[in-house]
């Protein structure tokens, strides 16, 4: 194989390179200085990340079983660029003293899980597809279960793993199904020989079902508010934003090419489940108290919201989720970016105790403020750009009732949105949270978070490069 043909897996290999960079400076590095990892991991996963972003070779590798596309790479790049911030939020939380000894651990997991998402995104084949999706799976588990003085923690990656076997058992039964039916596990064949028979729509939907698990779509989602409540807050984040984009992505990719013959059914399917989706999960976002388990019902509500560009199935749809996911990546992190840095100043993570955020933290309140503005999709910040471009694929195919009907849920997370914006601004309390300066890791990746949602927003220009890519995914 030549250079040029292996720089077609740049983005795993040298993911990979990274992984094995940490693992040795694990094994070198003062033991005085551990701490000092946590830079380094930075440093080398933003030169991947800009590297990630300079003209590559495409095509498929290994008979087709791993195909790289321009749209691919955007979408690997904007999984780099929220992990990156994530890795920029985690520094606080890890030099901690219960957590300094395990930080090469945490960036090596993260970055395997990293590794499994890009192949996920690049396969071509069933098998690679699969490979992936565990290889992004079971090292998460673990981080989820990271905090080893907490019940909770161990409790969500028990209840991770489980939900993950689960899925996955129910994903490998569609695709036994698919395979039995067509002989091979190809996308490209698989699209050609398949049919309207009852046993390959089963196929379908159990493999559509175990995805939905990923995505934590309703009725696929109970597992999410209690993982995302037991897990460490920076890996509630990657679960929230990274995995979820991961999983759209691909799910994305697949339904377009490997189901476009049977795409009458599946746009029925993610019709109802993203109504459903949109809706429960704004309804229990309402009731939560924990701020973790309210961002957790906040994403399921999300999820829904997402499916409104799958459903158009064109062009303009798929662009709007690329978009935003981009878009949330900031959003979404901008918000777990204000609850991380309070609670490691002070443990407190329920709505209540932001009585009077304001009068103590000005800052942190409104960049808290700007980032569930976004995700609300109130103008004329990002969101509401990312959220006008998913009501337009929608309505562009005639689907104007489930516009109206997210129209609706978008009213209704405003109100739970602006309970949190109450608790800071408007609420009193006699034990706020103390004044405190953040570190420089918080302040920059809030920083980063509160420019990407200003920039996406006003910078029209990303959405119709996106929109102008070649979708030959």
């Amino acid at each position: 194989m030549s250079l040029s043909t292996f720089l077609i897996m740049r983005h795993e290999l040298l993911l990979i390179v990274a992984a094995l960079l940490v693992l040795i400076a694990e094994l070198f590095w003062n033991p005085d200085k551990k701490r000092s990892i946590s830079l380094f991991s930075i440093i080398i996963l933003g030169i991947i990340t800009i590297i990630g972003f300079l003209p590559s070779p495409v095509g498929p590798l290994f008979g087709g079983m791993y195909v790289s596309s321009g749209t691919r790479l955007l979408m690997k790049n904007i999984l780099n660029i929220g992990a990156l911030l994530v890795f920029i939020q985690s520094v606080t939380w890890l030099n901690k003293e219960e957590n300094s000894e395990k930080i090469s651990e945490y960036f090596i997991l993260l970055i395997s899980t990293l590794v499994g998402m890009d192949f996920m995104i690049s396969a071509g084949h069933f098998l690679i597809f699969y490979i992936g999706l565990e290889l992004a799976t079971i090292p998460i588990a673990a981080l989820a279960a990271f905090d080893r003085y907490r019940n909770k923690s161990a409790e969500a990656g028990i209840k991770l793993i489980l939900s993950s076997a689960l899925s996955s058992g129910v994903l490998l039964y569609g695709l036994s199904l698919i395979y039995g039916t067509t002989g091979t596990m190809y996308f490209n064949e698989v699209a050609t020989l398949f049919g309207n028979s009852n046993i390959q729509i089963l196929g379908f939907i159990f493999f559509f079902s175990g995805m939905a698990f990923k995505i934590s779509i309703v009725p696929f989602h109970l597992w999410t508010a209690d993982v995302y409540e037991g897990s460490p807050i920076n890996i509630t984040s990657f679960l929230s934003v990274i995995s979820k984009g991961a999983a759209v992505f691909t799910l994305m990719i697949i339904l377009f090419k490997v189901f476009p013959v049977i795409a009458g059914t599946w746009q029925k399917t993610i019709l109802v489940t993203s109504v459903l989706t949109m809706t429960i999960g704004n309804l229990f976002a309402i009731r939560q108290q924990n701020l973790k388990r309210f961002l957790a019902f906040s994403s399921i509500s999300q999820a829904g919201y997402i499916f409104l560009g799958l459903v158009g199935g064109n062009q303009l749809g798929m662009a709007s989720v690329i978009y935003y996911i981009l878009v949330y990546i900031f959003s979404n992190l901008g918000a777990f970016g204000v609850v991380t840095a309070i609670s490691n100043a002070s443990g407190k993570e329920n709505i209540d105790d932001y009585n009077g955020l304001y009068t103590t933290n000005p800052k942190l309140s409104l960049i808290m403020t700007l980032a569930l503005f976004s995700l609300a999709g109130i103008p004329p910040v990002a969101g509401f750009f990312g959220k006008f471009f998913l009501f337009t694929a929608a309505a562009q195919k005639g689907y104007y009732l489930l516009v109206l009907i997210a129209v609706l849920n978008t009213i209704i997370s405003l109100y739970y949105y602006l309970l949190v914006v109450k608790a800071m601004f408007i609420m009193k309390s006699e034990t706020p949270v103390q004044s405190f300066s953040s570190d420089f890791s918080t302040r920059l990746a809030l920083g980063i978070c509160v420019a990407g949602i200003v920039v996406t927003g006003f910078a029209s220009v990303i959405f119709e490069a996106i929109r102008n890519l070649s979708f030959g995914i």
